[in-house]
């Protein structure tokens, strides 16, 4: 077994929405992004600071990309964590409590496994914790596939100690200020791993079904040459270049249900050209290479200094006032209220219209119409 799985469980959604996807992606070399290396040495200080509550031995892990922000966000992670460490060891004697697990489902489909963020196992309930850091996709835990297979692969070791009736799975989004959580049966989970994982996994390790194009083609590997993702958006464009008026409801409608991805798709087919053009030497008809347009720059500040100074220049620097985080971790969060909290306010935000899948409460049309006019 390799070090990556074949069906990897953070890729589920896609794999299990099209299955022939798993093949085609591994067609395209492996590539790690800024994100995705930001997000790594997040959760190893997640994992450090976890382990260090739970006085086991650990190493406080060192990287470039910790900031201030990446910070503040693993720390509101491990609270809810020892929140929930502290509640399963009111409830069972002796709660089992992992760190950093890894969860194998090849019983379910071969070579899939992962690594479950925070497991902790009661008497009854298995509680799955899943840290994410980006803060461009929201993520919920309502039945989230990958959240589920790892509840699965938590159970085959779990129910060997422990007659396990719950599986609850929660999503941590510190960025987004997203903390979700959802609940299932373990019974109904194990069902849904034989009726769903099972035959889907198998149809996308042999290469089977259709491609479907989905908001679950955002991180796949082939999404800018997907010819089937490319024949759903351009059918779906002949209606967005028409004049909105002249398009009944139901056509609106199902233009806003997609519109959003249809830009990403056009970005990404234009990202994926340049780099073609870039790289490769590619030509495309119609199209030719410049060079952007830039700022002027400094070519070095302190001559810059010197030379304005030396000419009677000296009011050429500005002040501003640090941000609202760099002042909490100044002071400390207790500090930072006393003084300060009377002259922080979160103002509201502005009015938009989202999907009826978005978690925000929704407001009033009266209220809505005031707002808008209000900008």
């Amino acid at each position: 077994m390799g070090a990556h799985a074949r069906f990897s469980p953070s890729a589920s959604k896609r794999y299990l929405n099209c299955p022939p996807a798993l093949r085609l992606e591994e067609q395209f070399a492996d590539e790690e992004s800024v994100y995705a290396a930001e997000g790594t040495a997040g959760h190893a200080m997640a994992e450090h600071l976890v382990k260090k509550y739970l006085k086991r031995r650990t190493r406080r892990p060192v990287s470039d990309y910790y900031s201030d922000d990446l910070l503040e966000a693993v720390e509101e992670y491990v609270a809810y964590v020892v929140e929930q460490i502290e509640a399963a060891r009111r409830e069972c004697a002796s709660p089992i409590l992992s760190v950093e697990q890894r969860v194998d489902v090849s019983e379910y489909v071969a070579d899939c496994f992962g690594t479950a963020d925070m497991m902790i196992v009661t008497d009854r309930k298995v509680h799955i914790i899943d840290l994410k850091l980006g803060r461009g996709v929201p993520v919920y835990a309502e039945e989230n596939p990958q959240l589920m297979i790892y509840g699965l692969g938590v159970l085959l070791i779990a129910e060997m100690l422990y007659d396990i009736d719950t599986v609850e799975m929660t999503i941590v989004q510190p960025r987004l200020e997203i903390l979700s959580t959802w609940e299932m049966a373990a019974d109904d989970l194990k069902a849904w791993g034989e009726e769903v994982l099972r035959p889907k996994g198998a149809m996308a390790l042999a290469g089977e079904g259709e491609f479907c194009a989905g908001d679950w083609c955002r991180f796949c590997k082939a999404k800018n040459t997907c010819r089937a993702r490319a024949e759903s958006f351009l059918k779906l464009a002949q209606k967005e270049f028409a004049p909105p008026p002249t398009l009944s409801d139901e056509e609106i409608a199902e233009v806003l249900k997609v519109a959003d991805e249809l830009s990403k798709w056009a970005a990404d087919v234009y990202a994926y050209a340049q780099d073609e053009a870039v790289t490769h030497g590619k030509e495309w008809s119609g199209f030719k290479l410049v060079e952007g347009r830039t700022n002027r720059k400094y070519t070095d500040e302190q001559e810059v200094i010197a030379a304005a100074n030396a000419a009677g220049y000296t009011d050429i620097f500005k002040r501003s006032l640090i941000g609202i985080t760099e002042m909490q971790k100044l002071m400390g969060k207790k500090k930072f209220d006393a003084v300060l909290g009377s002259l922080v306010y979160k103002p509201q935000g502005k009015i938009t219209l989202v999907p009826e899948s978005d978690k925000r409460e929704a407001i009033h049309k009266s209220t809505a119409a005031a707002d808008f006019q209000e900008d």
